[in-house]
Formats: C-alpha cells, structure tokens, sequence
C-alpha cells in the first residue's frame, strides 16, 4: 500500500499552490490592465504609422481626368483588404494629402499592377474568382478558376475601352501581375499561370511571345548554366513571373520571382542576354517584385523575402545600396513595389505593413500614406505625372547605407509582428504581443493550480 502524505505536508503544498495562485493572478491582471491602458491611450497616428491616411472614397465622375491624374497624385493598386483570399482588391487615387479622388474596385477580384497610359486612361492587372460552374470545360473538374484580365479605363467614368483576357486553372499564383502599354500602342504581359511573357495588340492578336518552358526548362542551356527549381506539375508554382519592362535597348526585363533572379530578353531572338540574381542565392535577391532600371548598369529591386529594397550592380551582382526601414519604429515587411522619383526620393510599397513610404536620398521618410485600419495589402503604386518606366535613373551612394548582414532573431520578431497585423488591432506590436503571451501562459498556469486544488478539495482554494 503506497504512504499517503502527512499533514503537514499537505499543508505545505498547500500553502505553496496558494502562493503560486496569487502570483499568477496578479501577473493575470497586470498584463489585462496594461492592454486595456494601451488600447485606450494610443494614438491613432502611432496607430496608422501614417502621415495621412484615406479620407472617404470620392464618388465616380466628381472631379475631371485633368484634377483625377494630377501631377503629384499617386496611384496604387491594393491587391486586397484583409486577407490574402478575400478578393476585394481595387485601384485608387490619393492626392498628397490623402483624399481618395478614384477608385476601381472589380467584383470578386484581387488588383495587381495599374498604370497610366499616355492617352489618359487607367490600364489595371485584374485577377477574378469565377466559379466552377462559369469556368470554361477545361477548368470546370477544379474548385473554380481565374480570370485574368487587363483592363483599360476611362477614369471619369470607368467605362471599359480596351481589355485583354484569358482563363486559368485557379487563382493562387496564377494570377495577372502586371501589364504596360508600349510606345507602340500594343500591351506587354507577364502570365504566371502559364510560364509566359508576351504582346498584344488593340485587336487582342498576339504579336510576341517568350516561353519559360522553354528557355528556362530541362536541357536548356540557361538550365545547364544555372539551374533553378524543378517544375512539379503543369498546374504548379514554378516560375511565378511576376514583372515585364520594356528596356530603352528593345529588350524586355523579366522578374522570375521563384528563380531570384531577373533576366533580360532579346524579343528578336527570345535569348537570354543578361542575368540578375542566381537561384537560391538569396543574398542577392529572395523572391523580388517589379524591378526597375537606373540607367545602364544598377537595378533598383524590391528585394520581397529579404524584406529590403536594393539596388544592385548589374555588371557584377553586387548589392551596392540597401534601405529596410531598420532606423524607424516599423521595419519593411514584404514590400513589393520601389520607384526612383526623379528627385532622388524612393516610393515603396510596405505590404504587409499596408502602406506607402517615400524616402529621400538620406534614407528620411518624407510621406507616408497607410492602409492599415482596412488592412489593405498595397502591391505596387506610381506617383503620376513621371513616365511609368524612366528613362533615367539616379542611383544612390553605398556610403549612405550600412551594408551590413542581416539580423535573424530581429528579422523574424518584426515578420512576427507584420503577420500579428491581420489578427490584432492596429496598436499591438511587439510589446504588446509580449505581454499577451506572458498573460496567455500565466492564464494557463492559473487555470492548472486551480483545477488540481478543486480536485485534491484544497481547503484554502476557498479563503
């Protein structure tokens, strides 16, 4: 027969379990208050990190083309609001003090690239859920499809004067992410969904085509040069093309997202003739977004996963300038999207931060526009009144920004902190984070010691 334990032993745990009660509840409330004094004495400026938020969407047809596309207005596209798979993406139009002047908002649908033409039109990157049903025969043995399209608009009116189309398997990663007009009139697109690159004209004929199957695919001299990811299946996420421009040498530039590189194309030959970046060498660049020529030799990139923008040698891939926002309140988390303004300031797209910043040449936020009550997940903007692809570019002294490697216990408490931004409200960052966990671990040591003293019947659980 086991020895039962005495008395005075009992007492004692007792005595301790009580102690530990007490302690635990008072950690309980301490980290309850300290949320609650947070919540109700924050800023909402400190709350946005913004200078200027969005006013009231502006009705359609209020205001002219002229007053809409402005000079000094900015464009975004905001791929979503809340969530990645919520499909309520739009385009819009902030003049420099926040109000909103346009919007386009497609049902059912997530936003990616949208540019100004030089006629004065609106061209938008449009992905669209469709259901299985609606889905073309090819597509109908799936959960629904994709439609992706390129949409110009009137934006007075936002009436429809030119589109391109076409159908896909399903949306994730097979969605449209951006379209240019060319000096020619016909439209330049990268299609992820089918590994492609390609032109059309006004009467949606293609004109140009680049096939990554083929260039980039097994027994192909850019695969026995430097290798790249194995594709897993017709439907998979190989190539993730995410960017075309038209270089001032005839050349496209493409963004191979999942390769970590960006490659030139010669359209007259569809070789490769020059190469950013290297697969999996993700000290140069880790899945980047909508790179951007400075000249000749320097490649302005929105270097995502590396949660940085660089920009890059491109005769040596060396990485010769780096902004992160490590210096302010709220590190660069996913940006997507960096534009040189003529003036030396930078325009970046923080997505998972759901904001815009523009940074002078020294690294100082000079304006900051913020999605963040709405959670807009902000892909790419454009400050109007400047040609979407410059014909020139200033790239920044090395001298001005520390190089230096990267912090991984930092980096991922601030990817931490980003993803929190979906779930929490705006004020909680790390601290506040912190502190919910203390409270959730004391919660549950408290929920323990009180439910082994009512099954032990601790008389001093009832004091």
């Amino acid at each position: 027969m086991g020895l039962r334990p005495s008395g005075t032993v009992r007492a004692s745990e007792s005595t301790d379990r009580r102690r530990r009660i007490l302690v635990l509840g008072a950690i309980v409330l301490l980290c309850a208050a300290f949320l609650a004094v947070q919540a109700v004495t924050a800023d909402p400026q400190a709350r946005t990190n913004s200078t200027f938020t969005p006013s009231q969407d502006a009705p359609r047809n209020d205001t002219s083309t002229d007053s809409i596309l402005a000079s000094g207005n900015t464009l975004l596209a905001v791929q979503t609001y809340g969530w990645f798979g919520n499909n309520n993406g739009k385009a819009l139009i902030t003049t420099p003090n926040g109000t909103t002047v346009w919007t386009y908002a497609p049902s059912n649908s997530s936003v990616f690239d949208a540019e100004v033409t030089d006629n004065q039109t609106v061209l938008v990157s449009v992905a669209t859920a469709v259901d299985t049903e609606n889905c073309p025969v090819r597509y109908q043995e799936g959960d629904g499809c994709v439609q992706n399209r390129v949409v110009e608009l009137n934006p007075e009116t936002n009436a429809v004067v030119w589109q391109y189309a076409w159908y896909d398997a399903f949306q994730t990663h097979h969605e449209v992410h951006d379209a240019d007009r060319l000096p020619n009139g016909e439209t330049a697109i990268i299609d992820m969904g089918n590994n492609r690159a390609f032109t059309v004209n006004s009467g949606g004929e293609i004109t140009w085509s680049w096939s990554a199957n083929k260039k980039l695919g097994p027994k192909s001299t850019f695969r026995e040069q430097y290798g790249g990811p194995e594709r897993t299946g017709a439907e998979s996420d190989w190539t993730h093309m995410n960017d075309i421009d038209l270089l001032q040498n005839g050349n496209y530039q493409l963004s191979i997202r999942n390769f970590d590189m960006v490659i030139e194309v010669d359209p007259r030959t569809n070789e490769i003739v020059d190469t950013v970046g290297r697969p999996g060498d993700t000290k140069i660049l880790n899945h980047q977004h909508n790179p951007q020529r400075l000249g000749s030799d320097t490649l302005l990139v929105a270097d995502s996963e590396n949660n940085r923008i660089v920009e890059i040698d491109t005769s040596t891939d060396t990485v010769t300038w780096i902004y992160d926002a490590s210096d302010t309140d709220r590190r660069l988390q996913w940006p997507r999207d960096a534009d040189r303004l003529p003036n030396g300031n930078t325009l970046i797209t923080d997505s998972r931060n759901f904001r815009l910043l523009e940074i002078n040449p020294a690294g100082e936020v000079v304006w900051r526009y913020s999605l963040r009550e709405k959670r807009g997940i902000i892909y790419e903007a454009d400050r109007l009144g400047l040609p979407e692809e410059p014909t020139n570019g200033s790239a920044h002294n090395s001298e001005m920004t520390n190089i230096a490697g990267s912090q991984p216990i930092v980096d991922q408490l601030h990817r931490l902190e980003s993803w929190a931004g979906f779930v929490f409200p705006m004020w909680v960052r790390l601290p506040e984070l912190f502190i919910m966990l203390l409270g959730l671990v004391s919660g549950s040591g408290l929920v323990y010691q009180l439910v082994v003293g009512w099954l032990r019947d601790d008389p001093l659980l009832y004091w």
